[in-house]
């Protein structure tokens, strides 16, 4: 949405639209995805962006560093539990000194929330991607509104609870299932949609990895894949560590999930995360020519 100039709103405009996400995801190279969390609790940076000016500053720092796309939510919905849900009016209250002016920069912006209240807000002050962790299945309007407004739909993979029993990729691959029929009923083009199997959500650490490891198996829908590893709890498992200090975990599985299928990586650290892409492509070009240099001769 490009939010027309005027002497009383300024500060809300943008000098132009972002392109769209279909166009990013036709570039042909994963796409960064980098979180603003504007809460007080989420697991890994709450309460360091709940000030508005901090929090457009960090945007802006995602931005130069090389993120495509800016991730914002004002809810926390930590995957380990313990994060208090809030109220519409709350998330709104967050997200009002802050969207407008991240979406100012000119860069994608999606709107990380499960109330199609606060999506609708945010669609109408900048944002242009919906962020859904529930994938479609909390809000009954959530559907509807994405379907009106045409936009973009990150539909993600969530449990009420940890089950260690069950065949989490078959859970996915049935949540994903019910997830699309209720986008058809809706009237959102599938090809707007993208699905996250939310490593870390619903899941212990040892069917996040599974997750990642068989994430091939969640193209069958012939849909882009969102994956969200960044700082999870899974790596603390592998590796004991703190939030902070899970970068190398956090790259290494978003390599691995880009190698397998991943369009777009979602995470903490951006610029650390675009230079770890960009040298794995470089080293791939380098192999690719060097085969084909062998293979002429």
């Amino acid at each position: 949405m490009t939010v027309t100039p005027s002497a009383s709103n300024t500060a809300e405009a943008r000098p132009s639209a972002p392109p769209p996400l279909a166009a990013l995801l036709r570039a042909g190279r994963p796409l960064v995805m980098g979180i603003l969390n504007v809460t007080p609790d989420s697991f890994s940076d709450g309460g360091r962006f709940l000030d508005s000016d901090r929090a457009v500053a960090h945007a802006k720092e995602m931005a130069a560093q090389g993120a495509d796309i800016l991730d914002i939510g004002a809810e926390s919905t930590r995957p380990y539990g313990g994060a208090k849900p809030v109220s519409a009016d709350e998330e709104l209250a967050r997200l009002k000194p802050v969207l407008p002016a991240v979406a100012a920069l000119g860069l994608p912006v999606s709107i990380d929330t499960i109330k199609a209240k606060v999506a609708e807000w945010a669609l109408d002050h900048g944002a242009s991607i919906v962020n859904d962790v529930w994938g479609l299945q909390h809000d009954p309007d959530m559907a509807t509104l994405v379907a009106k407004r045409g936009v973009p739909v990150i539909a993600m993979h969530n449990r009420e609870s940890v089950d260690e029993a069950i065949d989490i990729v078959a859970d996915v691959i049935a949540f994903f299932a019910r997830t699309l029929k209720i986008a058809q009923r809706a009237g959102i083009p599938r090809e707007t949609i993208v699905l996250d199997p939310g490593i870390g959500f619903g899941k212990t650490p040892q069917q996040s990895i599974i997750c990642l490891a068989r994430l091939a198996e969640f193209k069958q829908f012939g849909l882009p894949l969102l994956v969200g590893a960044s700082r999870k709890r899974f790596i603390n498992s592998v590796s004991p560590s703190p939030p902070t200090e899970r970068i190398g975990g956090s790259i290494a599985s978003h390599l691995i999930a880009v190698a397998t299928g991943a369009s777009i990586v979602r995470v903490h650290d951006v610029a650390e995360t675009v230079q770890a892409l960009r040298v794995t492509a470089a080293i791939k070009a380098a192999a690719i020519a060097a085969a084909r240099k062998e293979d002429s001769q």
